[in-house]
């Protein structure tokens, strides 16, 4: 009796242990087995929650100096592209294109006016050759009669020594030859004067056409004054220039601004995307086009999706403001993060409001 009872005493322990032993085999194997499915599926992705929400954080700035007139906007409103955001007093500026039209008026009519006289100097300049030319028609047919005239005393004179001809006939050829060679010098000096007075005349004519180039290039000069104080006048209405929320707002109602003055920051939360920094050990498996799973620190109920889009050309310690310099013998081998833009392909379309740049993320590539 006490033997058989000692039998079972000992046989007890060992169905337990059995049991404990294939409890653990069966947490083992488990825990084997999802080991394995981890490292296979992390086999397909590269990952890093070195990343974050960016967006372009547009300065608003003044283009001209004044006083400003009214805000359109409170901090952290959400604005539209080309919505006015605030106004400058523009009464100075109206003026500047008052002032800017007037010279332009007058500058144009200065114009015609020397484009008149031109016209008219070039007619004088015709006029003036024209009478040149006459002129020296007087020349030649004054020539014409003094060779005739020399002929008629040669002739006279032959007859007036061989005493074929009578002294008055030979006074009258001398005095005919006298008053032609007396015509052909008038002729010349005339031609002369003439020419002398046409070309005054035609110099005058071109300095009046090279007048109308300078009138010109003062109108083209008026002219583009004109289109700036028409564009300063319309830098008094600040707009919007995209969508997304304005903040930091640096100005109010009645204060004075100069030029290239901060006035305000448009936060473009429409065109937003992921600057994921991985680490360079990464590298070999990333390439563009690649599926991203996205998650956001502050909302892990909710998933984005993406696609790597570009890397950038350096790491991200290249563009620090004091870059690391390896040459100076203070050498410690770091892994270095590289920046790869991620394109936000899937959002969630009722709770754009809260992509807000600068929130942490941790993003999942699919590379295999």
């Amino acid at each position: 009796m006490t033997t058989s009872m000692k039998s079972e005493h000992h046989k007890e322990p060992k169905g337990k242990n059995k049991k404990k032993l294939l409890i653990i085999g069966s947490v083992l194997a488990a825990i084997l087995t999802i080991g394995i499915i981890y490292f296979v599926s992390s086999a397909q992705f590269e990952s890093t929650d070195n990343a974050q929400l960016d967006a372009d954080i547009i300065p608003i700035k003044s283009s001209v100096s004044g006083y400003i007139q009214v805000i359109h906007f409170k901090d952290n409103e959400h604005v539209k592209k080309g919505q006015l955001l605030i106004t400058i007093d523009d009464t100075d500026l109206k003026t500047r294109v008052a002032q800017a039209e007037a010279a332009l008026e007058n500058s144009k009519s200065n114009l015609l006016s020397i484009q008149s006289n031109a016209h008219a100097f070039s007619q004088n300049a015709d006029a003036s050759s024209l009478n040149s030319t006459s002129v020296e028609q007087n020349i030649n047919s004054a020539k014409a009669k003094l060779t005739k005239a020399q002929e008629d005393f040669n002739r006279i004179e032959n007859m007036y020594n061989s005493k074929a001809a009578t002294k008055a006939q030979y006074d009258a050829a001398k005095a005919d030859l006298d008053v032609y060679k007396a015509q052909l010098e008038g002729a010349i000096n005339q031609y002369k004067s003439a020419a002398m007075q046409s070309q005054g005349v035609h110099s005058q004519a071109d300095a009046q056409r090279s007048q109308i180039t300078l009138a010109q290039a003062l109108v083209k000069q008026r002219e583009a004054e004109l289109i700036l104080a028409n564009i300063q006048m319309a830098h008094a209405s600040i707009i919007a220039t995209c969508d997304g929320i304005v903040t930091r707002r640096a100005v109010e109602e009645g204060q004075f601004i100069t030029i290239a003055q901060p006035l305000c920051s448009i936060i473009d939360n429409v065109n937003i995307w992921i600057t994921a920094n991985f680490k360079e050990t990464q590298l070999n498996e990333l390439q563009k086009g690649q599926a991203v799973d996205i998650k956001l620190d502050a909302f892990p109920d909710i998933e984005l999706k993406g696609k790597v889009e570009s890397f950038i050309g350096a790491t991200g310690a290249k563009f620090s403001l004091l870059p690391p310099d390896n040459s100076t013998g203070n050498f410690v081998k770091i892994v270095q993060r590289v920046p790869v833009r991620i394109e936000i392909t899937e959002r969630p379309t009722n709770n754009e409001s809260i992509l807000l740049p600068g929130l942490s993320a941790f993003v999942k590539v699919k590379v295999k």
